[in-house]
């Protein structure tokens, strides 16, 4: 008694190479890659994620790719400490943190149980069909799906650059009068400073409906729950059978700027269409 059992996880790298194209984010790239690895294509792994593209991808877009690395059977996902993590670390830490670079090291010869690579510039804007996060294609190749409810934010894509992407693109225009657009601030510091940046008072002119932060819809809580027959594109990170709502409905996964462009379209749609 007194001890647990616990299994060192072996660490797969991902490197994504290149030059991320414009509107692919975070949610585009581990999308992309639950759709080539599958659901399982990382079980008990650790999911490490580097390359240039990641080098330039901003803290938002990391925390994104962690978030749903799970949808990919991984027990977590991580990033090399770079000068990017280390300035949001010293920026949001009550502490000091001197020995972050000592401790946040990688091993001279680190292990890896396989590499896999891509070429960013790529991979497009993506779109995961139900029902599950590997059934993806680009979002320019879906096709007319007419769209019931939008849902922009959650843990997964809530920050304030998340926002931030989908402010500009709703700036100017108006929801599709066909459909409901539900927005979720990640957090009460996220929410007031989109206050603060105008991106609130941009997605209430578009006709969209803002909430204090919550899990809500995502798990068919409440809020925005999926009556049958409905479909709906979210920025949450599961799209199984009934998860957020009836068992007849259906859930779509995409990044903010796909969510964004397809609430003013009323169908999926990529945010070329309307920007």
């Amino acid at each position: 008694t007194g001890a647990i059992w616990m299994k060192v996880p072996p660490t797969i790298k991902l490197l994504y190479h290149g030059k991320l194209c414009k509107w692919v984010g975070g949610k585009d790239l581990i999308l992309y890659t639950i759709g080539d690895i599958g659901i399982d294509g990382a079980s008990y792994s650790v999911m490490e994620f580097g390359g240039e593209a990641i080098d330039d991808l901003d803290m938002d877009g990391r925390f994104t790719m962690s978030n749903m690395a799970v949808e990919a059977g991984a027990k977590t996902g991580i990033f090399a400490v770079d000068e990017r993590i280390r300035r949001y670390t010293v920026r949001h830490s009550h502490r000091c943190c001197p020995e972050l670079s000592g401790i946040c090291q990688q091993d001279e010869n680190p292990h890896y149980v396989k590499t896999i690579e891509y070429d960013a510039s790529e991979i497009e804007p993506q779109v995961a069909f139900p029902h599950l996060p590997s059934n993806t294609k680009p979002a320019r190749q879906a096709g007319d799906i007419k769209l019931d409810q939008v849902v922009v934010g959650s843990c997964t894509n809530g920050r304030l650059g998340d926002l931030r992407v989908a402010a500009a693109l709703l700036e100017g225009r108006k929801v599709h009068p066909d459909l409901r657009c539900i927005v979720i601030p990640g957090s009460q510091e996220v929410y007031l400073d989109a206050l603060k940046q105008g991106f609130i008072e941009v997605f209430i002119k578009a006709g969209a409906v803002v909430s204090t932060p919550t899990c809500g819809p995502c798990l068919g809580g409440y809020m925005g729950v999926l009556a049958a027959g409905e479909r709906c594109l979210s920025t949450t990170n599961r799209n199984f059978v009934g998860r957020m709502g009836s068992r007849d409905s259906e859930v779509y996964l995409a990044s903010p700027a796909v969510a964004a462009a397809s609430a003013v379209l009323g169908r999926i749609g990529s945010p070329d269409e309307v920007a």
